[in-house]
C-alpha cells in the first residue's frame, strides 16, 4: 500500500511517516521542499504547492491513502495566507484523491474548530463549530475540517481528528516557545492558573493517526467523522507549564495578569500591528489570552469506541520524555 502525507517534513507528520514505514507501508512525502531527513529514513519526497492543483495532482498519482498533515500554523497573520493553504489546499486535496481514485484521507485537525473563547469543560463531538474566531488559524481550520467530512462518500472514505496541544521531544512549537518566553521574562500567569487543558504526546498523536487509517471504510463508523484526541486527563495549565520550566533549570512563574487585562491587552496589540502593518507577531492576542486562561478539554470516548485509540504514554511519561532535566 502506498501512502503519501503532506507535511511529512514537520513535528507530526515525520513521526507518522516512522511509524507508517515501521509497520510495512511505502511512504512518500508532499511539500515544499525536500528533507534530507526523510530521505535518510526511506521516505521519498515530491516537491510541490498545496495551493497549486496542477502540483497536487501529480504527487497523488499511484497513492492509495493520503495523510493530509500539512497546513498554515499560528496566531497571526494574513487571512489570505492561511486561507490559501488550509482552505484552497485542502480542496485541492480532497480533488486530487477523487481524480486518482485514492480511498482514504485522514485529516490532522485542531479542536479550535470548537472554541468560542469560552470555558469547554469535557465537551464531545457534538459540540457544534465556533461561530466566533480569534485568530485565522481557528477559522480556516474549520472551513477545511467540514469540506473533508462533506466529501465522505462510498469511493472516497475521510476522517477528521483533532488532535490538542502536541508535545513530545524536538517539539519545535508549544515548549521552545513557552521556554523562551520565560527565559526573556515575557511569561504570565494568566487568569487564576487553575484552567484544565489537553494536551497530547507525540506517540499517542501518531497512533490515533494509525488506528483511525486502519479502521477506516466505507461502512465503519469513522466514515465522515471527527476526533477529539488526548491524554487520559486534562491538566492544569500553569502547573504543567511550570513543571516544563523547572526540568528546564528554569524558576516557575507565579506572576500574575487578570485574564480581562490580557485580553484586552491582546485586542490592543492587534489593533497596534494591524494599523502600523508592523511585521512580526505581537507579544499577545486575544486567542493566547483566553487559551491560557480558559479550560478547554474533551471527552476522547468517541475515539476510543470507534477505533480503539488509549493514550500509551501518560502525562507523566510524556512530561519525562518531553522536557528531561
Amino acid at each position: 500500500m502506498k501512502i503519501l502525507i503532506t507535511g511529512a517534513g514537520g513535528f507530526l507528520g515525520r513521526n507518522l511517516a516512522v511509524n507508517l514505514l515501521s509497520k510495512g507501508y511505502k511512504v512518500w512525502n508532499f511539500s515544499r521542499k525536500e528533507h534530507p531527513q526523510l530521505q535518510a529514513m526511506g521516505v521519498d519526497t515530491i516537491c510541490g504547492d498545496l495551493q497549486n492543483q496542477n502540483d497536487v495532482l501529480a504527487a497523488f498519482k499511484g497513492m492509495d491513502v493520503v495523510f493530509h498533515v500539512a497546513s498554515r500554523v499560528g496566531i497571526w497573520g494574513d487571512y489570505n495566507d492561511f486561507y490559501q493553504t488550509n482552505v484552497i489546499g485542502t480542496e485541492n486535496v480532497i480533488k486530487a484523491c477523487r481524480e486518482n481514485g485514492i480511498t482514504k484521507l485522514i485529516y490532522t485537525s485542531t479542536p479550535s474548530v470548537v472554541f468560542d473563547g469560552n470555558d469547554i469543560c469535557g465537551a464531545d463531538e457534538t459540540r457544534p463549530y465556533s461561530k466566533k474566531f480569534y485568530n485565522h488559524y481557528s477559522q480556516t481550520k474549520t472551513i477545511a475540517e467540514q469540506m473533508v467530512l462533506r466529501a465522505n462518500d462510498e469511493k472516497l472514505c475521510t476522517v477528521a481528528l483533532r488532535p490538542h496541544q502536541i508535545i513530545g521531544p524536538d517539539d519545535p512549537h508549544l515548549v521552545p516557545r513557552l521556554v523562551n518566553a520565560a527565559k526573556q521574562g515575557r511569561l504570565k500567569i494568566v487568569g487564576t492558573g487553575k484552567n484544565l487543558v489537553d494536551v497530547t504526546y507525540i506517540q499517542n498523536a501518531v497512533d490515533a493517526h494509525i488506528l483511525a487509517f486502519e479502521k477506516l471504510s466505507p461502512h465503519s463508523k469513522l466514515a465522515g467523522q471527527a476526533y477529539f484526541i488526548g491524554q487520559e486527563r486534562p491538566v492544569v495549565l500553569w502547573d504543567f507549564i511550570n513543571e516544563i520550566l523547572v526540568r528546564h533549570n528554569l524558576p516557575k512563574i507565579t506572576r500574575k495578569v487578570p485574564a480581562s487585562a490580557a485580553f484586552y491587552i491582546g485586542l490592543f496589540f492587534e489593533c497596534w500591528y494591524r494599523f502600523f502593518r508592523i511585521n512580526g507577531e505581537p507579544p499577545m492576542t486575544r486567542f493566547v489570552s483566553l487559551q491560557f486562561s480558559r479550560s478547554h478539554y474533551f471527552s476522547h470516548q468517541k475515539a476510543k469506541n470507534d477505533f480503539g485509540y488509549e493514550p500509551k504514554i501518560s502525562i507523566e511519561q510524556a512530561l519525562d520524555l518531553t522536557a528531561r532535566k
